[in-house]
């Protein structure tokens, strides 16, 4: 149900995120069959309540945005749990520094940073500005400049 790098590859949480973000850009998402999608990444979801970006994988906060930005688009985001994967993400936030790390335990980073922050905007923590979940930018630049995509209706 997912994309991979090629034909007949594995699917990929990141990889669904450019092609889903690239239909919606280009206003093609009619070429996607959502539910089937958002079930493969909606089963990315682990006990721990972490995502993984592929079956068989450990989960990572960057994922809590590739997996939760497609959901969003897809309008499919009720799909998960928020609340287990919300406390998932908070476990990864580094007490001293502030940042994420990519799981409980790790040292935080830049890149599991921002992503982590971008989720919580999409699961709607209200400390954190509203992230657009095509761009991975804050909304009101976006709107400042009239930059518009495709989401999928209900």
């Amino acid at each position: 149900g997912g994309f991979g790098s090629r034909p007949g590859a594995e699917s990929h949480a990141g990889l669904i995120y450019t092609c889903v973000g690239t239909l919606a850009i280009t206003g093609h998402l009619h070429y996607v069959d959502s539910d089937l999608l958002g079930w493969w990444l909606a089963e990315r979801q682990l006990d721990s309540g972490g995502l993984n970006g592929r079956p068989e994988k450990l989960p990572d906060v960057c994922y809590s945005w590739w997996v939760l930005a497609s959901l969003k688009i897809l309008n499919r985001l009720h799909w998960i749990d928020k609340e287990k994967l919300k406390k998932f993400m908070l476990a990864c936030q580094d007490s001293e520094t502030g940042g994420f790390a990519d799981r409980p335990g790790d040292l935080p980073d830049p890149f599991h940073t921002l992503f982590g922050i971008a989720g919580l905007s999409l699961l709607g923590e209200e400390t954190v500005g509203t992230v657009n979940p095509v761009f991975c930018m804050p909304q009101e630049v976006l709107d400042r400049d009239n930059v518009k995509h495709q989401t999928v209706k209900s």
